[in-house]
């Protein structure tokens, strides 16, 4: 999978070019990543497939806002998978997204210390 790349030129397009919302939507995602790695590990390890299935189809929409095509398509194999039923095997992909949204908190992180 290809590091992530954050393209402020599409999520500017997609926001009318609004760089408050830009910045608060940032904010909001470093708020909220490290709670959403804990939801998809206790999630799991609890076998709650609806929590985790919902978990995962957040994640997809926060991923895609910052257009992350590879990661928002990580949450979605995972949330079709749960959606079938099929809660097995799902260690390695729920690591790999967990990973990719720290990523993508990373680069956020470092866009939000450039912008201050």
């Amino acid at each position: 999978m290809a590091a992530y790349v954050l393209d402020k030129s599409i999520i500017l397009d997609r926001l009318g070019g609004d760089e408050e919302i830009f910045a608060m939507m940032i904010a909001m995602y470093l708020d909220d990543v490290a709670n959403n790695c804990t939801t998809l590990a206790n999630t799991l390890a609890a076998g709650q497939v609806a929590d985790l299935r919902r978990e995962a189809h957040t994640v997809k929409g926060l991923l895609a806002t910052f257009a992350d095509d590879e990661g928002a398509e990580m949450a979605l194999a995972i949330e079709m998978q749960l959606k079938a039923g099929k809660l097995d095997d799902l260690e390695a992909p729920i690591a790999a997204l967990q990973a990719r949204l720290l990523e993508v908190g990373e680069v956020l992180k470092a866009e939000s210390v450039g912008q201050a």
